[in-house]
């Protein structure tokens, strides 16, 4: 007696289909990525204004808060530059975990002025007939010095991982508020050590001595003291 086995046939592969909103996101990212080729190599110009990014000032209108008369003569002013190297490290943590290094480059002026305002009666003496006149005027002082930002830059900047964390909920990140007050110390403290205030009383006795000689004056003499 013969018996014959059947041979089972072999299940087919079941065909797994993709989902349509699988698809409609690779077609998505396909047809942005040509955009953004397109833009990138310059082959679709026309794209570049299309996803360009328009600038509105919404500003209000700038307000008058006071008026202030001016007595100064702003004789000399100093143009500054310094490096200012700042570092700011964690106690109990690596820089790599907690702490910051910024490099940056500060510029500003400092002007230097003589107050004509504080000048009285009993500092200027004139003789008789008005050829001759003695001034004494208070020295040249310093303004405040003032930063430029067109001119004043980060070089570079090193954070923390800790740092770089807080960036990301702060209101301002990347503040560089600490080193452009320490580059305006700096500045107003080279400002100090130069002849800035020199250079502007004489500026101001050559610029008295030309006046006053022109309103008739022979001699005109001009000291400085407080």
């Amino acid at each position: 007696m013969t018996t014959s086995t059947k041979q089972r046939p072999e299940p087919t592969p079941v065909q797994r289909r993709t989902p349509g909103w699988v698809k409609a996101v690779i077609a998505l990212v396909a047809v942005l990525a040509v955009l953004f080729a397109g833009l990138r190599l310059s082959v679709l110009p026309g794209l570049r204004d299309l996803f360009g990014t328009d600038t509105h000032d919404r500003s209000g209108p700038a307000l008058l808060a006071s008026i202030q008369d001016m007595s100064r003569y702003e004789a000399a002013s100093g143009n500054f530059q310094v490096v200012v190297d700042l570092e700011k490290d964690s106690r109990f943590l690596p820089s790599a975990i907690r702490g910051t290094r910024t490099l940056y480059v500060g510029a500003g002026t400092v002007d230097a002025y003589v107050d004509l305002g504080k000048v009285g009666k009993q500092d200027v003496t004139v003789n008789g007939d008005r050829t001759s006149a003695t001034l004494r005027l208070p020295h040249a002082a310093l303004g405040k010095p003032a930063l430029d930002a067109d001119r004043s830059y980060a070089v570079s900047k090193q954070r923390g991982l800790l740092d770089r964390i807080g960036d990301l909920f702060s209101d301002n990140p990347n503040s560089e508020r600490a080193v452009q007050q320490l580059a305006v110390r700096h500045i107003g403290e080279a400002a100090k050590d130069s002849e800035l205030t020199r250079r502007a009383e004489a500026n101001t006795t050559s610029m008295l001595d030309g006046l006053l000689k022109s309103l008739g004056f022979e001699e005109v003499k001009v000291s400085y003291g407080t």
